[in-house]
């Protein structure tokens, strides 16, 4: 079971870099970079970003993108919802059909405990969070990270 996709972990990088940028617009060039992510990967997702009001854009010589709502408001619940659909441990199908014991499956109502403790874990995580734990990262081991840059190897899965 893979927790976080493509698609939500380049999107944390992203809003990383963001939050980082303290209300500058950043091109998605410089976020590509910056992040190692592939520049058109990153166009598509930060229009994702864009029609969910996480990030808005503006067009010209001092235009990009910036964080459109607080670091701290941003969950990574929400972000996992909106390139992976609800945190779910399992969907109770069989061979692509809902199974017909879902409704007195003793496992089910412990996976659905489960779900709502991770769903509640990954609502604590924020990009703020997020982004206070890279500074602390960065003070302890003595360098200093520009713009919420993340190192590739941190957050791929």
């Amino acid at each position: 079971m893979k927790v976080l996709n493509k698609n939500t972990d380049y999107a944390v990088r992203a809003l990383l870099s963001l939050a980082g940028s303290q209300g500058v617009y950043l091109s998605a060039k410089t976020i590509a970079t910056e992040q190692d992510i592939p520049y058109q990967f990153l166009r598509r997702l930060l229009q994702e970003l864009i029609r969910h009001r996480l990030v808005v854009s503006r067009e010209g010589a001092s235009g990009g993108f910036k964080l459109d709502r607080d670091p701290d408001g941003i969950a990574l619940r929400e972000l996992i919802e909106i390139f992976q659909g609800p945190v779910q441990v399992s969907e109770c199908l069989f061979r692509k059909k809902l199974c017909g014991n879902r409704a007195r499956c003793v496992l089910r109502h412990q996976i659905l405990r489960i779900e709502q403790v991770v769903r509640a874990e990954f609502e604590n995580i924020t990009i703020g969070s997020l982004l206070g734990d890279l500074a602390a990262a960065g003070r302890a081991d003595g360098s200093t990270p520009v713009n919420g840059a993340v190192p590739a190897e941190c957050l791929n899965h």
